[in-house]
């Protein structure tokens, strides 16, 4: 690739912009020319306004730490200096919805973060190696925008990465009945434990909306294009949650108990988690993992510790698959929230977007 396309990230003094930002610094396809935030960071440099609350483990990259913060609600101005933007903005859904169409409409495409467009019918929401074709609903969004080039398109959840995968790859078995459990890391609400310390040996059996999120989100990843927009899965699937924060910082753990429709035999299943791939590992994506799903033999496995890093913290891990008394199967699944889960995600869906001649130079 000649010349690398100019992004801009909305939102990049947060935890998740911040991720994005770690992410870009050296991307080959993509160059952070662009980093907006709110009134408050605007004028400053970047380094000055992340200052002490910078979350990453890894130093604040050379490239961006004397880069002027934009005001993100100057549309025009941001807009006018980058290819595409990535939105991780700390809004009201009402204000999301409304701002990251003002960016499509300037003919930037936007590749979100946030919840809020997640249920637009014309707005894809896409697990790349699940629901790529998802991306054919674009064109129906940009004759309802008025854009050439415009448009948005949006990740799941994180809470549903560590399960949803291993239905995906059992679609031949006719998943039904689905009860899950997540265990989810504290900085999926953008927090580590200096600035949480309630959370150290606490667990919290509430997340706002993340039940909700988890039980119907999959459902339209699996869902089909109709008339111009994404309907959810009308099949027997059926999915029930319960999502508790734990002293975790990076990493959504997942108890799994299903019923599926034929009788696959642990070596049928085993097999389709390990040779399930996707449209991100055929065109070899910069952030793909070479192996999106993993499985481990170990009875104590997956774990945060040993697990939530692989492939870069891109793939899923899945273990403890065995027979139940009640349903047909249980196991546990593992992904890092922060990678896979959220910015990682997004990176990986705006290199399938510029693989696939959506995202391009202005």
């Amino acid at each position: 690739m000649s010349e690398k396309l100019k992004v801009g990230i909305l939102g990049a003094t947060g935890m998740v912009g911040q991720r994005f930002v770690t992410l870009l610094a050296d991307h080959p396809w993509f160059e952070i020319t662009t980093l907006a935030a709110s009134a408050s960071s605007a004028g400053k440099t970047y380094e000055e306004s992340v200052g002490s609350r910078w979350k990453m483990t890894s130093p604040m990259p050379e490239c961006v730490k004397g880069m002027i913060i934009k005001n993100v609600a100057d549309v025009e101005d941001v807009a006018s200096g980058v290819d595409f933007v990535f939105s991780a903005v700390n809004m009201s859904k009402d204000e999301i919805r409304a701002i990251e169409e003002e960016y499509a409409k300037t003919e930037t495409p936007v590749v979100s973060n946030n919840s809020a467009h997640r249920w637009t019918p014309d707005v894809p929401m896409v697990i790349p190696e699940i629901n790529p074709e998802h991306f054919e609903v674009i064109a129906s969004q940009k004759e309802r925008l008025g854009t050439t080039r415009g448009f948005i398109a949006v990740k799941p959840n994180c809470s549903i990465q560590s399960y949803t995968p291993a239905l995906a790859a059992w679609k031949q078995f006719e998943p039904t009945d689905v009860i899950v459990s997540t265990y989810q890391a504290i900085s999926g609400a953008g927090k580590t434990f200096a600035d949480w310390p309630e959370m150290e040996a606490n667990i919290i059996p509430f997340i706002s909306g993340e039940e909700e999120k988890s039980e119907q989100e999959p459902m339209k990843v699996f869902g089909h294009i109709e008339n111009g927009g994404i309907v959810k899965y009308s099949g027997d699937l059926r999915i029930t949650s319960q999502c508790i924060r734990v002293p975790v910082l990076n990493g959504h753990t997942a108890t799994v108990f299903l019923n599926f429709k034929k009788d696959p035999s642990k070596e049928e299943l085993v097999e389709a988690l390990r040779n399930f791939s996707g449209k991100p590992q055929e065109l070899k994506l910069p952030h793909a993992p070479e192996h999106f799903i993993q499985y481990l033999e170990e009875e104590n496995r997956p774990q945060v510790k040993l697990d939530v890093d692989y492939e870069g913290g891109m793939g899923i891990s899945i273990g403890r698959l065995r027979k139940d008394s009640i349903f047909d199967w249980k196991f546990v699944g593992l992904s890092h929230n922060t990678l896979r889960g959220a910015a990682g995600g997004a990176v990986e869906c705006a290199e399938m977007l510029k693989a696939l001649g959506y995202i391009s130079a202005k």
